[in-house]
């Protein structure tokens, strides 16, 4: 593994299990991934492109250990996700900040805001004294968010919008400043203005030596957000390289439909 390389992805593949169906027997097999390979560094950002069904939320579901691989391998700080054991994976899993795509789903409802944001930190740190350093922690968080103070003592499920939601659910991914972060379409539900902010609390980030893995369906957000970028069509890699260039000069015929149902003035 090269020096500085915190994922390498090596000719990933992955299938689920067709449903049984009655009278029918079982449907075949679903291949998800096939053939995918990427490396991502310190600082650098990767951008998942391709529209719904293509394999980019499975994608990081795999990198998180959550999806066994039905062929190649994963390896996160030179160490294969297959061969980890309980106690490796889980302490694997706290280098990584995960940001799922339905923020009511993925947030705790019955918590306040502060606790949502301070729960991994508390778990992470349980016994030791630290609290007080989580909840400053989350303070600071929410303040570059810049999510109402009035809302940080209010309940998920009854006082957030969904775009105030998914600011508390990029929060509680960085709250243990992971040196990778895999986000799967973190800026879905914000308007124009509060996309930009979250796209910046991000970069700031990553120009502090985090890696990060955008899952996205928008080139302009993934020309904004990410250096490099992939292609996925059909769990396969259509296209790849720079995200300027996969905007500008598409290779891919997959990638120049793409480009060309952006709307333009």
């Amino acid at each position: 593994m090269t020096a500085g390389v915190i994922l390498e992805v090596k000719n990933l593949g992955l299938q689920f299990r067709g449903r049984y169906r009655f009278l029918r027997g079982r449907a075949p097999n679903v291949k998800a991934l096939d053939s995918v390979s990427f490396s991502l560094g310190r600082g650098d950002t990767l951008a998942v492109i391709g529209e719904s069904g293509s394999g980019k939320t499975s994608l990081l579901r795999a990198v998180m250990g959550l999806l066994p691989p039905c062929e190649g391998d994963i390896e996160l700080w030179g160490k294969s996700v297959k061969s980890m054991s309980a106690g490796e994976r889980s302490e694997t899993r706290r280098r990584c900040g995960y940001v799922l795509q339905d923020p009511y789903s993925s947030l705790p409802p019955t918590m306040s805001v502060m606790d949502a944001v301070t729960e991994p930190w508390n778990l992470v740190n349980r016994g030791r004294g630290k609290r007080e350093e989580g909840l400053s922690r989350a303070r600071s968080l929410l303040l570059e968010m810049k999510l109402p103070e009035d809302l940080w003592s209010s309940r998920v499920r009854y006082s957030l919008s969904g775009g105030q939601r998914q600011r508390v659910a990029v929060a509680r991914a960085l709250i243990l400043e992971p040196e990778i972060l895999l986000c799967d379409e973190p800026t879905a539900m914000q308007d124009i203005s509060t996309r930009g902010e979250v796209i910046e609390v991000l970069q700031r980030r990553v120009d502090a030596g985090m890696a990060m893995m955008l899952v996205t369906h928008d080139l302009f957000l993934a020309r904004r957000a990410a250096r490099r970028g992939i292609v996925l069509n059909k769990g396969m890699i259509a296209d790849a390289g720079d995200t300027e260039q996969l905007l500008r000069n598409p290779t891919h015929e997959y990638t120049r439909a793409l480009v060309a149902a952006l709307p333009r003035i």
